[in-house]
């Protein structure tokens, strides 16, 4: 039988707990969680619908540029016609 492994620290942890000890040992000792859940949830939405966005205008840019070097070719090849 395996000994219980110690609990696991992840980096956002360290970085709570650099940011406010106090506000870390609250949430991960004494276990209360704090105020503002939903709003920390709804800023989580709102910061993945913008990732959506910023992904599909990268798309779109990349969609424009291939658009116009399709158009400078057939301007060049319209050239030797």
């Amino acid at each position: 039988m395996a000994p219980p492994r110690p609990p696991m620290i992840r980096a956002s942890e360290i970085g709570e707990y650099v940011y406010c000890a106090r506000a870390w040992w609250l949430r991960r000792v004494a276990g209360i969680e704090p105020a503002g859940r939903a709003r920390r949830e709804h800023g989580t939405r709102l910061h993945q619908r913008h990732g959506r966005a910023v992904a599909g205008s990268r798309l779109l840019l990349w969609l424009v540029a291939a658009l116009v070097l399709a158009a400078l070719g057939l301007l060049a090849a319209a050239q030797f016609l």
